[in-house]
């Protein structure tokens, strides 16, 4: 749901802010005031295009932003896009220079124009003069015609998703094959020469080590040599200078009992000197200077550095592009069997993509007639007279198999006795694209069969002057549809007629004002009282009378 639009030197606003609220959303005042530029700035929001032009004159930029309630799809195309979350909600702000440059942000982070188009079928879909058809592509028609027939792609999508795998693994073997041929002789000879050298985990530290005690070995045994006398062996070592305090503590404690503990200490700390000393010797003893052990240590060391050089960073890295290697050359030495392999799978994925992409498009057919039929008698009910039709143009080329399927659907209208059906995006009145819309949504929450998956659909449904060319009957007919559609998702719909604005949830006064030379834009939400004098002041023009206003009261009380 759309909380908050906001437009600062926006076109002829210099600052506006509304707060929508659930249900039928009405935008209401006289001719010039800002109403349909206000859904123009949120379709800009949506990823329109931006001009230089809608920048208020005399400022140096124009800013629009919005806060929609956040959704989990949107949620997902946030977190795909690195933006982080806002909690419950999704702010959207544009900036337009007077340079021409312009700016997005996504919860107060940069963003891109990109993103917002990513963002726009979750939270909204909008109707504007301006835009006409541009938000309700192809997709979109498929999107809305699934949902009204229940229909679930997800047995497509998963069949479309194997196909996709076992083909992208059969082009990768059969475009690759050449340069894997071509690679056969360097593969063998990398193979060879890591498996020959027997490589070990962690080898080369452990032989790191070694080499630097045998290349040390005299230092190293003077060391341990040096430290195993002045602990244990020489005649003033700590062992012996530790024996005699021994003696003298022992004698203390047998006169004054505070010195056993003492005496205990120094015991432990003579047998630590001993277990030290021990194990010096045996260092030392052990150290082989060996030269011709150092030489095969440089050697292995050379192998495994040039290893390292050619193949990876470490030994794990070297052993594991061995690893990887041996996997290619079995791959080529097996060839035959994986292409057989293969080409059975993707013959399999195939057949399977097919019986569901069939089964979609007869599910689809059947849906299109019955909302085709539906949307015609909602159309002619608003003021027009029209012949409408859902046309599904089916390719079964693999080059057009998609996740949904391999339909596309086109809603056609013709406007005119005697006209061709053309596609929607041809129809030149904004007013009846807007009438087009509505009925179409209306067919769709009141017709639509019980879905098996839920279909997503935007939250929020913008509709500008929709009630171009229509009055009396119609104009309350499309009131009625609109109140009945906002049941169930927000609507924002700018009306010209009080039939329309009776049906408010809450109603909006757009109104323009001379302020120190300068046009200023002011939206107001009306309270009950006001709203009844909007609402005459549609009926009877600029002079509010009595009569007026109990027609507006009446019809305020019916449209309830």
């Amino acid at each position: 749901m759309l909380v908050e639009l906001r437009a600062e030197n926006y076109a002829v606003i210099d600052h506006a802010i509304a707060n929508f609220g659930p249900g039928l959303n009405l935008l209401t005042g006289e001719t010039g005031a800002g109403k349909s530029i206000l859904v123009d700035a949120l379709a800009l929001l949506m990823g329109g295009k931006s001009s230089v032009e809608l920048v208020r004159h005399g400022a140096d930029k124009a800013v629009v932003a919005c806060v929609f309630e956040s959704t989990p799809n949107a949620e997902t195309i946030l977190e795909e896009n690195g933006i982080d979350s806002a909690g419950n909600d999704v702010i959207l702000r544009r900036e337009i220079m007077a340079t021409g440059k312009g700016r997005v942000f996504v919860n107060n982070q940069p963003a891109t124009v990109a993103v917002l188009r990513q963002l726009a079928p979750e939270l909204a879909l909008v109707h504007a003069q301006s835009e006409s058809l541009g938000s309700f592509d192809q997709a979109q028609q498929r999107i809305l015609l699934d949902r009204f027939g229940g229909l679930d792609t997800g047995v497509v999508a998963e069949a479309y998703a194997r196909w996709r795998e076992a083909a992208t693994k059969l082009d990768d073997l059969l475009h690759g094959e050449r340069d894997r041929l071509r690679m056969v002789d360097l593969w063998s000879y990398q193979n060879k020469e890591i498996k020959d050298a027997h490589l070990q985990p962690g080898e080369d530290e452990a032989l790191e080590t070694e080499k630097r005690v045998l290349a040390n070995a005299e230092k190293l045994y003077a060391a341990a040599m040096g430290a195993f006398e002045e602990l244990y062996e020489g005649g003033a070592s700590a062992e012996v200078a530790l024996r005699a305090a021994l003696r003298n503590v022992e004698e203390l404690a047998r006169y004054d009992a505070r010195f056993a503990e003492a005496a205990q200490q120094l015991a432990a700390a003579r047998a630590t000197i001993g277990d030290i000393g021990a194990s010096l010797r045996d260092y030392a003893e052990a150290i082989n200077a060996s030269p011709e052990r150092l030489a095969e240590i440089e050697d292995r060391l050379a192998l495994i550095d040039r290893l390292k050089r050619k193949y990876g960073k470490t030994i794990a890295e070297v052993i594991s592009f061995g690893e990887e290697v041996s996997r290619k050359l079995a791959e080529v030495e097996d060839r035959d069997e994986i292409l057989k392999t293969l080409r059975a799978e993707l013959a399999t994925a195939a057949a399977a993509y097919r019986v569901a992409a069939s089964a979609l498009t007869a599910e689809r057919k059947a849906a299109a007639a019955k909302l085709a039929k539906l949307a015609e008698a909602q159309i002619n009910s608003l003021a027009m007279k029209v012949k409408f039709e859902v046309a599904i143009a089916t390719s079964e080329e693999e080059s057009h198999w998609t996740s949904s399927g391999w339909d596309v659907v086109e809603y056609r209208i013709a406007t005119n006795p005697g006209e061709p059906l053309k596609p929607l995006d041809q129809i030149a009145s904004g007013g009846e694209m807007s009438r087009v819309m509505l009925a179409l949504k209306v067919s769709v929450e009141e017709g639509a069969a019980k879905p098996k998956t839920k279909t997503p659909t935007p939250r929020t449904l913008v509709f500008d002057e929709i009630d171009i060319g229509i009055g009396g009957r119609a104009a309350e007919a499309v009131g009625q549809k609109l109140k009945a559609l906002s049941r169930g998702q927000q609507i924002l719909c700018v009306t010209h007629l009080p039939q329309i604005a009776a049906f408010a949830d809450q109603h909006f006064l757009i109104d323009k004002r001379e302020s120190d030379g300068r046009t200023k834009t002011k939206i107001t939400l009306l309270d009950d009282r006001a709203r009844t004098h909007e609402i005459a002041r549609m009926v009877s023009g600029a002079k509010v009378t009595e009569t007026s206003l109990q027609h507006a009261a009446q019809m305020i009380a019916a449209s309830r």
